[in-house]
């Protein structure tokens, strides 16, 4: 749900007074009361304009993406850093996982599917190919195969990362579970 500044602004003054406003209707209070929270946090961190709308298309550059990814993974918080810089938590975090799985190329790569490679039309009759056409067609082909190479290079790194980030889930998950249980016993 949107709501405008004066309505943010409002509700921060009453949390800051100790209350909260009604809750709007089609909005759990629980969820309404966390949103608050979360412009009273922006509203400290960044001044009471940070309650604006944000503009919904804003392209962040590698370079930014990078340096946001950086902060995160130099032990500030994720919620802080989304926060201060005006981002959701979300897309930062989903920044967090590409760059750990993919490196750089994860922050630039597009999503969806890549589209297919145009095929030359088989009605078309195809004339002979002179000798500067040869040549060129020799070194593309040459191309070609040097950039398959690289590829699949890339490809088995990404695949290396991958295993390697499911295997320190996995034993994250292991110690958070045998911690819990040594909790349980006590």
């Amino acid at each position: 749900m949107r709501y405008s500044k004066e309505f943010k602004l409002k509700c921060v003054k009453l949390y800051r007074q100790g209350k909260y406003p009604k809750t709007p209707d089609n909005i759990s209070s629980k969820r309404f009361r966390n949103e608050i929270r979360e412009w009273v946090r922006e509203a400290d961190s960044c001044g009471l304009e940070s309650l604006e709308r944000k503009s919904q298309n804003k392209k962040w550059s590698l370079e930014e993406k990078i340096a946001l990814v950086q902060e995160v993974l130099n032990g500030q918080s994720c919620l802080s850093v989304a926060i201060n810089n005006g981002i959701s938590s979300g897309m930062l975090y989903s920044w967090i996982r590409k760059y750990r799985l993919y490196g750089n190329e994860g922050l630039t790569r597009k999503p969806g599917r890549r589209p297919k490679e145009s095929v030359v039309s088989q009605n078309k009759e195809i004339a002979p190919l002179n000798e500067s056409e040869r040549e060129e067609l020799i070194r593309l082909r040459a191309e070609t195969a040097r950039m398959r190479t690289e590829i699949a290079a890339i490809k088995k790194e990404i695949a290396l990362r991958e295993e390697q980030e499911k295997a320190r889930l996995k034993a994250k998950k292991q110690r958070l579970s045998k911690n819990s249980k040594t909790s349980d016993t006590n």
